[in-house]
């Protein structure tokens, strides 16, 4: 029997279909993956599993009894936990107080905090889970907050736990740590549903996986017998005949030159080029001074030494307005902390950081910030109902393209791009590097940052690995390969632990 069944769920939202008789079954103790374009339906389903939304039609069995589900607090009731991909703790508080908030042991009307934290080392020395208890939540890293609130859904006797992209912001070392913990809660007979856009994670840590496209369930498969390009077949109802539709550029007259820059703690004596119509690739494990050494040449921070000339001129940014006067243009990796204002239109969003460009004697000329927006959405086939939707309710793929439009209207040379695909669905990946190869072929370029090996060779001309904040090596397209880079990667790494 099926710990949790669901069967021909619908949901329309303004009178529209989203969910079309969607069947899902979960079994205790297995790990269950929901795959998906952003878009497909995915978080719909879970929000009506976790009792945030209310289905229109279909059922709902847990054990084999019929449910409803009608709040939170309710699934919470029927031992079912939903992880969601942006965590919110309470970061003032410890992480005992996080773990049982609402739910604290009481003594004489007082809570009591010998118990609590008690309480908490057991649950946590159950999950092999080390973490001091007292300790507040703000001083944790991302992946070790994830790891208190699998703790806090255990101890709320949770038997279904829903992850949604658990590994989005956690380090390879911090993966492994997590999809122990994940079989530890297998073996106990908790079941898991695994939302993520990482295929080879999800092949590795699966026992099933179900695939959604525009609200339907295309299909479920053992993890054993489906392989990658049938899912992202099964994904995008398409073969995507290239997944880095890469194209060969000529590569011009260098447009960008660093010279031994050096900001002590973040990169030191780095050098290289940018030449118009390439790509390059920047590599390295997390803390190696990618993003440091990005914002510097954005001018977000300024070098203590050497020198940085954009097309044979020496450049000293104040800021990043000089950088941007000067043609430059910089996609942060978090685009909803740094790049967006969430609650306002796709509209505002592609114009606001540069609205002056669109005022005349004190007026703003709204027809021709309305043209910009529409010419831009049509030429990043940017997917919206009209432009005067807000940005959160679009997918990731096309929060990247309002990112990219809003960069896009002031004409910019160079782009930076710092994991330009971080949490998107493959389909969008595509889109988002077909953009990147049109905008190289007009004579631009591009720095792109990645964490992804398969992205930065796929698309880029030459790589330039950094390890331990110093310049580790660059390589040619044709010397690409996953050992190369990594030595690379490792190189100063090695060198600093023999001194």
């Amino acid at each position: 029997m099926n710990l949790l069944n669901l069967a021909n769920i619908k949901k329309s939202f303004y009178g529209v279909e989203v969910l079309h008789s969607v069947d899902f079954s979960l079994k205790a103790g297995t790990v269950h993956a929901l795959m998906g374009e952003n878009g497909a339906g995915k978080s719909t389903l879970m929000k009506i599993i976790a009792g945030v939304h209310k289905p229109d039609g279909g059922t709902i069995s847990i054990d084999g009894k019929q449910v409803e589900i009608n709040s939170p607090s309710e699934a919470r009731s029927l031992g079912i936990a939903m992880i969601h991909q942006e965590l919110t703790p309470v970061n003032e508080m410890t992480v005992a107080e996080n773990v049982f908030l609402g739910r604290e042991p009481v003594r004489m009307g007082l809570i009591d905090y010998k118990q609590l934290y008690k309480q908490t080392s057991e649950l946590l020395e159950k999950l092999n889970i080390s973490i001091d208890p007292k300790v507040k939540m703000k001083n944790l890293r991302v992946a070790d907050q994830q790891m208190i609130e699998i703790a806090k859904a255990i101890s709320q006797n949770a038997r279904i736990v829903i992850m949604d992209e658990p590994t989005s912001s956690i380090t390879d070392r911090e993966v492994e740590i997590l999809f122990k913990l994940i079989a530890d809660l297998k073996s106990k007979g908790t079941a898991i549903i695994y939302i993520s856009h990482k295929i080879d994670e999800i092949l590795r840590i699966s026992d099933e996986i179900s695939i959604l496209r525009d609200g339907s369930n295309v299909g479920t498969w053992k993890a054993g017998e489906i392989d990658i390009d049938t899912i992202i077949r099964n994904m995008v109802g398409r073969d995507l005949t290239a997944q880095f539709p890469k194209v060969k550029v000529p590569i011009g007259e260098k447009i960008l030159e660093v010279k031994n820059l050096t900001l002590k703690g973040q990169y030191e004596d780095i050098s290289f080029d940018l030449h118009k119509g390439e790509i390059l690739g920047f590599v390295g494990l997390v803390g190696s001074g990618r993003t440091e050494l990005m914002n510097s040449i954005f001018g977000l921070t300024h070098p203590e030494s050497g020198q940085i000339l954009l097309e044979g001129k020496e450049v000293k940014f104040k800021g990043p307005k000089d950088a941007i006067k000067s043609k430059l243009a910089y996609v942060t990796e978090d685009r909803k902390q740094e790049g967006l204002v969430l609650p306002m239109s796709v509209h505002h969003n592609v114009t606001l950081s540069f609205l002056k460009n669109f005022i005349r004697h004190g007026i703003i000329q709204s027809r021709k910030e309305a043209s910009i927006v529409k010419e831009q959405v049509k030429a990043l086939n940017i997917k919206v109902a009209n432009v005067s939707q807000t940005i959160n309710s679009l997918s990731g793929g096309n929060q990247q393209k309002v990112v990219l439009a809003k960069w896009m209207i002031t004409a910019p040379k160079i782009i930076i791009f710092d994991e330009p695909t971080r949490g998107i669905d493959v389909g969008a990946k595509v889109e988002i590097y077909r953009i990147m190869c049109e905008y190289v072929a007009q004579g631009n370029a591009i720095i792109l940052v990645s964490s992804e090996m398969p992205e930065a060779m796929g698309m880029s001309d030459r790589i330039i690995v950094l390890s331990n904040h110093k310049y580790s090596g660059e390589l040619k397209r044709e010397e690409f390969s996953e050992e190369a880079i990594a030595q690379l990667q490792f190189k100063h790494m090695v060198k600093s632990l023999k001194n």
